[in-house]
């Protein structure tokens, strides 16, 4: 390799890191992890998944949290390695080439806003729950704008936002435990005479509509965990990742199993499962059971917090991406400048008028946009696990024969839980592609893929230089 080539490199990837400004605390990063798996997913689209599965959907969840840690250890590895901004992007590029490293930070970029145009659309019933004469597409575009003028000012006033948004999530997830456990316990309020254990398995067993209805939601649960990976985009404007990112990475297993496992279990003892169904959160549905005053709809503004929470941090995420591809001469250059408040505002700027495209969703096809964007955003986010793991893969691979440095933070098994982690998403792919209410998604990625490889072959031919594969730059460049 020559000294040009690995000049470009350093460049290249102190780039992504020039201007940002770090201002993002220890306390922030680690409730932007938290809320990150907490979104929509979970307050909306788990009322789906129950009437599809009953109570094995709790099963389906653990599941699947198990496989998201691995994929979280694996990326933990990797951002210790080398910790910079547009993480899986690069590593993607460092260790399968600069076609895949183009092709995840577009894919990325596609996943955060067909996931702002979800939580839009999720949002917008939220508010129709107290105001249904309002259109559903006028909500989702008052909340587009607002949410818009908040990343636009800076990355702290993002991450302090995100905080708030995140306590109130997890804040309410605690009290909504507690509440159930009461219930359960003590049997007050009217869900007392009826909730019990016994709710997970009386009707019709606990597989109630069989094994395999059951696995035919885990790309429901899959979307639910969409945004835990965020972290890794934060590495550039953390005060101190090498601390800060472990600790939330290493605090996953507990949250997956107090705010999805432990509240789904509640909410299912609390209110046996046959009495909820798609389109309507079952918290909300569940604290109408239980009669607490106001209850429903203090839990109804919970998860309306929950769905702006994911939007604002899909705008955050889709502006740091697409600088990192314009760093890597993979998007315009234009996207490579900063705002007087180093963010940037140009790649927010467009990522937004995208997820634009769900306002008219909701105008056009209101009751089937929920659907359409979460089964297109979980196939983006299969791929931007994929190559999270198989980079990880590659990377202890080079550890192993001493071409690479270690990490200061080595997942668990090495690389083997990696490869389960890949056979498992390659099933959930398998069966995306068995289901024709989601297989629709799948037609969608091939398009977007046919284009970026048109993208590439032009990119290719008018600058050969962005297919030069480059040396990364050191850790102590970046750190």
């Amino acid at each position: 390799m020559t000294s040009a080539q690995v000049d470009t490199s350093e460049k290249s990837s102190e780039a992504s890191e020039e201007g940002y400004e770090r201002g993002l605390g220890s306390r922030q990063v680690q409730m932007i992890a938290i809320g990150g798996a907490i979104g929509v997913g979970l307050f909306l689209g788990a009322g789906a998944n129950i009437a599809k599965a009953g109570p094995s959907l709790i099963l389906m969840y653990a599941l699947a949290g198990g496989i998201i840690f691995f994929i979280m250890r694996a990326l933990g590895e990797l951002l210790l390695y080398r910790p910079v901004s547009g993480s899986f992007a690069e590593y993607s590029r460092e260790f399968l080439g600069p076609f895949f490293g183009y092709f995840t930070g577009w894919t990325y970029w596609l996943m955060w806003v067909v996931t702002g145009m979800a939580e839009l659309t999720a949002a917008a019933i939220y508010v129709n729950y107290w105001f249904p004469q309002v259109p559903r597409w006028v909500t989702a575009l008052v909340f587009l704008v607002v949410l818009f003028g908040v990343n636009l000012i800076s990355v702290k006033v993002f991450g302090e936002l995100e905080f708030w948004f995140s306590m109130v999530k997890v804040t309410a997830l605690i009290g909504m435990i507690v509440i159930g456990l009461g219930v359960l316990t003590f049997g007050f309020s009217a869900a007392g005479d009826t909730a019990s254990v016994a709710n997970l398995y009386q009707f019709d067993g606990f597989f109630p509509k069989g094994v395999g209805s059951s696995l035919m939601t885990l790309q429901g649960v899959m979307f639910a965990y969409l945004a835990v990976e965020l972290v890794g985009v934060t590495a550039g404007e953390s005060e101190n990742p090498e601390k800060t990112l472990p600790k939330a990475i290493n605090t996953l297993p507990w949250r997956i199993a107090l705010f999805y496992v432990g509240a789904l279990t509640v909410i299912l003892c609390v209110v046996k499962w046959t009495e909820f169904a798609p389109g309507v959160s079952p918290f909300v549905a569940a604290f109408a059971k239980i009669g607490i005053p106001a209850g429903a709809g203090i839990v109804n503004f919970v998860v309306l917090t929950a769905a702006l929470s994911s939007c604002n941090s899909g705008m955050y995420s889709t502006g740091r991406m697409l600088r990192t591809l314009a760093d890597s001469g993979e998007a315009p250059a234009a996207f490579r400048k900063l705002s007087a408040s180093k963010t940037p505002a140009f790649g927010i700027t467009v990522s937004v008028l995208f997820m634009g495209i769900g306002v008219v969703l909701n105008y056009v096809v209101p009751e089937k946009a929920f659907g359409y964007v979460t089964s297109v955003a979980t196939a983006a986010g299969i791929w931007t696990w994929l190559m999270i793991l198989i980079s990880h893969v590659r990377y202890r691979r080079a550890v192993d024969a001493g071409r690479l440095p270690a990490s200061a933070f080595p997942a668990p098994g090495g690389a083997k839980f990696s490869w389960v982690a890949i056979v498992f998403l390659l099933f959930v792919t398998g069966l995306i592609a068995y289901d024709a209410d989601s297989r629709v998604c799948l037609y969608v990625m091939a398009g977007w893929a046919a284009a970026l490889g048109i993208g590439w072959l032009v990119l290719k031919n008018r600058h050969p230089e962005v297919a030069e594969r480059h040396a990364p730059v050191p850790l102590e460049k970046v750190s």
